[in-house]
């Protein structure tokens, strides 16, 4: 990409968005994607802000200098006062290659705090992970739990730093499970949760969500599976919810289970079922872009009927106008199943 016409696409994108930015800002939201490359011209370059961090990120080739310069003087005129920095993720495993020094090191790994619909999170540019400590497409998901929740429980499935456990918390939720893997993402959403006035205290489980859901749904997780014995894994009482939030990976295998949200989502979904009272919600999440939503929601309702249970209502939930759609068909799906 040469740099005038990357200027011009970034220059475009944003003056699409004013009309958004002010009404985020007035649902005190200072987070959002100002540059959505695969599908404003400069494919896989992305620009998101979150308060006063300005995030860069490319996943198929890394930017020029001058290209990175015009890119930072942009958005220093358009936004002033925000701290950038670049994450070059275009290798195959899509691994931050490109080295920061001195104060741009500091800078990228200081915590910062933004809000979102008057919730406050934080991020930081460099952690120990790859992505971002929020998926800012996930806001739509976000903004309709807080509609969702009050007087419910809710069991956040594939957690990572517990937004949408947050937002059910502040939004009335009587009781809320963050399930997730990994330690480091549960203390991320631990700080979340001090960050914000939540009238319950959540609860933080550090499991394999096949063992979680197995427990949950009273079906139990044998010691033994096999002849091998199986991981150490968090003992878990028998409880149904009345919303279940399913946002699994791509691609993840464990003792337990294969994650495959393209050839196996089914294996998934059957536990949250499971999960979930009679009556109850349950929302799935794909991020898999070669899958249709025609295609995934046939799945979805095939694997219900299979599961004996009846989906009385499915609503799809849209990414908002910071990642626009050429074909209405966006990378992450959200689908609201009443069961």
């Amino acid at each position: 990409m040469s740099s005038l016409p990357l200027v011009s696409a970034i220059e475009k994108a944003f003056s699409a968005r004013q009309t958004l930015i002010e009404s985020l800002h007035g649902e005190k939201t200072n987070a959002y994607r100002l540059f959505n490359g695969s599908t404003e011209n400069h494919p896989g370059l992305t620009v998101d802000r979150y308060g006063d961090l300005l995030l860069i990120q490319t996943f198929h080739v890394p930017l020029e200098a001058d290209e990175r310069i015009a890119i930072e003087n942009y958005y220093a005129s358009a936004l002033p006062g925000l701290i950038t920095v670049y994450n070059d993720r275009s290798q195959s495993n899509s691994r931050i290659a490109n080295p920061l020094q001195g104060q741009e090191q500091a800078e990228a790994e200081k915590q910062r705090q933004f809000s979102e619909l008057g919730l406050n999170y934080l991020v930081q540019g460099r952690h120990s992970g790859q992505d971002p400590w929020l998926f800012l497409d996930m806001r739509a998901g976000r903004r309709r739990i807080l509609q969702e929740a009050a007087g419910k429980s809710v069991l956040n499935l594939f957690a990572y730093t517990c937004g949408i456990g947050v937002a059910a918390a502040k939004a009335g939720a009587t009781h809320v499970v963050n399930v997730d893997f990994a330690e480091s993402n549960l203390n991320v959403g631990k700080e979340n949760a001090r960050l914000n006035d939540l009238p319950i205290r959540m609860r933080f489980v550090q499991s394999d969500a096949f063992a979680a859901m197995r427990q949950f749904a009273g079906i139990g997780q044998a010691s033994m599976v096999r002849g091998k014995r199986m991981p150490a894994f968090p003992k878990l009482e028998a409880k149904r919810f009345d919303l279940v939030f399913l946002d699994p990976p791509r691609y993840a295998k464990s003792a337990f289970g294969v994650v495959d949200i393209v050839n196996d989502y089914a294996a998934l979904m059957k536990l949250a079922l499971a999960c979930t009272n009679e009556g109850g919600t349950l929302i799935c999440c794909n991020n898999a872009a070669q899958l249709s939503r025609e295609i995934w929601g046939d799945q979805l309702l095939r694997c219900a009927k299979k599961s004996g249970r009846t989906v009385r209502e499915i609503e799809w939930i849209m990414p908002e106008e910071d990642f626009p759609s050429h074909d209405g068909q966006p990378p992450l799906k959200i689908a609201l199943l009443r069961v």
